[in-house]
């Protein structure tokens, strides 16, 4: 599973926006609401962020920056479909409790 646009996800301190500050040629200033890719903490920020959200399910789904892997084998009479079908969703509930956004195309 892919999440979107992983650094937009994750929206910027207020006290940190002023900092993401650029002024192009036409003269207006802009400043970044949500974390731009490059910074060089931010690849480090969003992997802590998405390890920290999927803790609770890190037992089935481990993730690695952007991508997260659910694997599932059977159990309590369950078949393996049944089982990966109930880990998917707990992913996908987690996520978008956290507003979060997974790819699935």
């Amino acid at each position: 599973m892919d999440l979107m646009d992983r650094f937009d996800q994750i929206l910027m301190r207020e006290r940190d926006i002023p900092y993401t500050a650029v002024s192009p040629p036409s003269g207006m200033l802009w400043e970044w609401l949500v974390m731009p890719q490059g910074l060089s903490n931010a690849p480090a920020t969003f992997n802590r962020c998405v390890t920290k959200l999927l803790r609770s399910v890190r037992d089935f789904a481990p993730s690695y920056f952007d991508d997260v892997f659910v694997h599932s084998r059977n159990m309590d009479g369950k078949t393996d479909v049944e089982v990966h079908r109930y880990h998917v969703r707990r992913v996908l509930t987690l996520l978008r409790e956290h507003k979060f956004f997974a790819n699935l195309n």
